[in-house]
């Protein structure tokens, strides 16, 4: 088998090596480490994007042409047709830096003090129920409140400028599974502070108001 990791919810918050994993592919998005929209990375094996043909055609990423046949480039300029994201790469690599300035490390500490607090704290709301309680997880709570949609939720505390993802999360069979018409999630990330979870327990009491 061929395993592909979507990286999009670990890269930005702890030290990823796809040697030590020994995936074939690994992708994540640019905007998911703090860097720009519309662009990300795809990491493959040289081997098997050494067999794999372009996807789409364009300048840079043939060697030669004529009317008896093309060759490609070797990877990854044969998969890297046209004028590439010159603008994005360059902020990618800006967003990338600057964790590492940081530290991968702590930014995993930290972020596991945060989903530490941000837990025990969502837990003491009365009529909220976090979903899933994994051994281990990255710092996100998906949560249902009795009697109150999730799109509400999101809206009410959109209004106190308090920022929840709703919906689905690209995961909705997981959603069906567990009979769950939408949920409310909040995420941490290493810039958050304790005073934004005081605020999110706050926002949703108001929540609770209007219901």
């Amino acid at each position: 088998a061929i395993v592909l990791l979507d990286g999009a919810q670990s890269a930005p918050h702890q030290p990823v090596n796809v040697q030590e994993l020994d995936c074939d592919f690994y992708a994540f998005s640019a905007h998911k480490v703090c860097g720009p929209t519309g662009f990300g990375i795809l990491y493959g094996k040289k081997e098997l994007l050494e067999a794999m043909p372009p996807y789409r055609g364009g300048g840079e990423m043939i060697s030669r042409v004529s009317f008896e046949g093309t060759t490609y480039e070797e990877p990854p300029f044969r998969f890297e047709a046209g004028t590439p994201p010159i603008a994005a790469a360059i902020g990618l690599g800006a967003a990338i830096e600057y964790l590492q300035s940081i530290g991968m490390e702590q930014i995993a500490l930290r972020e596991r003090e945060l989903l530490e607090e941000a837990t025990k704290k969502l837990a003491a709301v009365d009529g909220l129920r976090i979903i899933g309680n994994p051994a281990e997880r990255s710092a996100v709570l998906p949560f249902v409140m009795d009697g109150i949609h999730a799109s509400d939720i999101g809206t009410l505390l959109d209004k106190q400028g308090i920022a929840v993802r709703t919906g689905h999360h690209c995961a909705q069979p997981i959603h069906d599974r567990y009979g769950l018409d939408a949920t409310a999630r909040a995420s941490f990330a290493f810039y958050n502070s304790s005073e934004d979870i005081d605020r999110l327990v706050e926002g949703l009491e108001f929540v609770k108001t209007f219901f």
